[in-house]
């Protein structure tokens, strides 16, 4: 499975096909879907630009993306950079459950993050699945040792590390450190490391995502023009 990933916390001004009107993330998700994507990831926004948990905003995003893509799965972040306050993210979470056709499908939930247990259950109690974000392998033995909480769909190892000569031995540190599991893993890198984790996640038989949070520009170093120029990219890599 390949995840399209629209915006993440990049500012308006990192590119300029970046999606950051709700509006404009419905588009990136058609134009993905039409390439084959089942599944986007978006950090919706609110007026000012800046990233939020706030139901009415979140609620928007999901409910214009699924009007163009009825079929898609849509998940959101729940990042302590935008909510420091476990309480208020778990109350966030919560409220999503009663948006109708804009509660998200899943959100991603960082392990490393203090309260992510319970964001995770308030998340099950309103049926929104989780997509836990491990980005080290300390993360990975912390996973372990709690156990894969309730809903989860998959696992998002995450190598933050972004020269490309390393990205691909930190990502195996990570694996190796998750072991088995009961649900999927998907594998991906960022900025530099990107294309390399990327490649290495289709060799090894991983899910793997692209798109705009992640990197900005192509295999070949050129600047992408859009979510779906770097999903042609990585649809055409043969490994």
């Amino acid at each position: 499975m390949l995840q399209a990933v629209l915006n993440g916390s990049r500012p308006a001004d990192a590119h300029p096909a970046l999606p950051v009107l709700a509006r404009h993330l419905a588009r990136d998700a058609r134009a993905v879907a039409r390439l084959g994507i089942t599944s986007v990831h978006v950090h919706p926004r609110g007026p000012n630009g800046e990233e939020t948990l706030d139901p009415a905003h979140v609620g928007d995003a999901v409910a214009l993306i699924r009007a163009e893509v009825p079929g898609m799965e849509i998940g959101v972040a729940t990042g302590r950079w935008i909510q420091p306050d476990p309480r208020a993210r778990v109350e966030a979470v919560q409220a999503w459950g009663q948006l109708g056709v804009g509660k998200p499908d899943v959100c991603a939930v960082n392990v490393h993050e203090k309260g992510w247990v319970d964001v995770c259950q308030a998340a099950a109690s309103v049926g929104i699945g989780v997509e836990l974000g491990v980005w080290t392998s300390g993360d990975a033995v912390t996973l372990r040792q709690h156990g894969v909480p309730p809903r989860t769909v998959r696992v998002l190892a995450e190598s933050t590390v972004s020269d490309p000569e390393t990205a691909v031995a930190e990502a195996i540190r990570i694996l190796r450190a998750l072991g088995s599991l009961p649900v999927p893993v998907l594998l991906h890198g960022e900025e530099g490391g990107a294309w390399p984790v990327l490649e290495y996640a289709m060799r090894m038989g991983l899910d793997s995502r692209i798109g705009f949070e992640d990197v900005l520009v192509r295999p070949d170093g050129w600047l992408a023009t859009g979510n779906d120029d770097l999903v042609k990219s990585a649809l055409a890599i043969r490994v």
